[in-house]
C-alpha cells in the first residue's frame, strides 16, 4: 500500500480537478477525493473525472464518505469518518476487494477500527488544520507515540496507520519514528505539488533506514 495519500482541496469542481491533476502530474499515486458540502451532481462528475485520470496515471482513487458514488464509478475504495456508515456495511455494499479506510482520533478509536477490519486507519490530527471542519482533539507527536506504545504494550500488531492533519514534509521522519505507516497530506501538496517527490523519498528512505537500525 502506498505510503503517501493526497487529500484533495478546492471549493469548486474546477479547483478540485486542477489541484488533483497537479498532484497526479507530480507523482501522486493515491488520491482521496474530499469535497465537503458539494452539490451532489457536481461531486459525482468530479469523481467520475478523477477516476478516469487515476486510471491514466495508474493511481489509487478513494472517495471520502460517499459509498454510493464509490460504487457507481467503481472507485478503488472509500474513506469513512467515525460518524459514517460502518466499515462492515460499506464492505458488504462495495465488495471484499475494495479499499476501506477509517478515521480515528484516540486509542479506543484505533481498536474499534481494527475490530472492524478496515484496510488502513487515518489517525489525527497532528496539529491544527483549517481544511477540516469540526476538528477532533489535536494529538501532536506525543499522541501518536502514546497510541503506538499502548498497542505495543498490549502485544497488538500495529495496523497501517496514516498520520493526518496539518502535516508538512519536515514531520515525516519524526512521525515514522513513532511507528506509523504513512501520511495523508492536503495543504502542502495543494500549495506545492512539486513536494510530492520529496514526501515519497522521505517516507520510503526513512522506512528502509528504520528497518536496518
Amino acid at each position: 500500500m502506498e505510503k503517501l495519500q493526497y487529500i484533495s482541496q478546492g471549493f469548486t469542481q474546477a479547483e478540485q480537478e486542477f489541484n488533483i491533476k497537479n498532484a497526479l502530474h507530480n507523482g501522486a499515486q493515491w488520491i482521496q477525493v474530499r469535497w465537503k458540502n458539494a452539490p451532489e451532481n457536481e461531486l459525482l462528475r468530479l469523481c467520475e473525472n478523477i477516476k478516469k485520470l487515476c486510471l491514466e496515471y495508474k493511481s489509487v482513487c478513494i472517495i471520502n464518505d460517499h459509498v454510493q458514488i464509490a460504487r457507481d464509478i467503481d472507485a478503488d475504495g472509500v474513506h469513512l469518518g467515525l460518524q459514517d456508515i460502518s466499515i462492515e456495511a460499506a464492505r458488504s455494499f462495495l465488495g471484499e476487494n475494495k479499499i476501506i479506510g477509517g478515521t480515528a482520533n484516540t486509542f479506543s478509536d484505533v481498536l474499534r477500527r481494527m475490530l472492524e477490519s478496515c484496510d488502513y486507519i487515518g489517525l489525527g490530527p497532528l496539529r491544527f488544520t483549517s481544511t477540516k471542519e469540526k476538528l477532533s482533539p489535536i494529538l501532536g507527536f506525543e499522541g501518536y507515540e502514546k497510541i503506538i506504545r499502548n498497542l505495543q504494550e498490549k502485544s497488538i500488531e500495529i495496523p497501517k496507520i496514516f498520520a493526518i492533519g496539518g502535516i508538512v514534509l519536515n514531520d515525516v521522519e519524526r512521525l515514522q519514528q513513532t511507528g506509523i505507516y504513512g501520511v495523508a497530506v492536503s495543504g502542502q501538496i495543494t500549495d506545492q505539488p512539486s513536494a510530492i517527490g520529496a514526501f515519497r523519498t522521505a517516507l520510503y528512505q526513512d522506512s528502509t533506514t528504520l528497518q536496518n537500525r
